[in-house]
């Protein structure tokens, strides 16, 4: 997906579309709509809309886009979240199902015997996947981090 695709999808897939989205981001729904638009060069997306668009409606598909454009991966850093043993063991479910899908993209494409570049984008989804929820795994092990030598004697 590019990142006007993303946005794209940021904006028509919000609860009312570009008519409910608009007036919260203080443009008419035809700019809106214009700005996400791939083949309208009049209303060009800028940073903030894309900034705004992501705030208000939570769907931060364009940050995950621009993230993996440039070799990152951008992951949710709660900082109220639980560190318990349970938050971790759901982390550690997500990893291994985020590794499944891996597996499926990779045995979906190889299936026919060659690969196609119009398949490395679910393989590489899924990866990016895998690399979001093992990094939220290792940030939450981090919060649970006791500092050396200061355990119980």
């Amino acid at each position: 997906m590019s990142l006007q695709d993303a946005f794209y999808r940021t904006v028509h897939d919000y609860p009312g579309g570009c008519e409910s989205l608009a007036p919260r981001m203080s443009l008419s729904a035809a700019v809106l709509r214009n700005k996400a638009n791939p083949n309208n060069t009049a209303n060009v997306v800028t940073l903030r809309d894309a900034d705004q668009a992501m705030a208000l409606s939570g769907d931060f598909r364009v940050l995950h886009e621009l993230a993996a454009n440039h070799g990152h991966v951008a992951i949710h850093v709660d900082a109220t979240g639980d560190s318990g043993d349970l938050a971790v063991l759901e982390l550690v479910t997500h990893v291994w199902a985020a590794n499944g899908n891996v597996g499926a993209a990779v045995d979906a494409t190889l299936a026919d015997g060659k690969v196609e570049v119009s398949e490395l984008k679910a393989v590489r989804a899924a990866i990016y996947r895998t690399q979001q929820a093992m990094l939220s795994m290792l940030a939450r092990l981090e919060e649970m981090a006791e500092p050396e030598g200061e355990g119980t004697l």
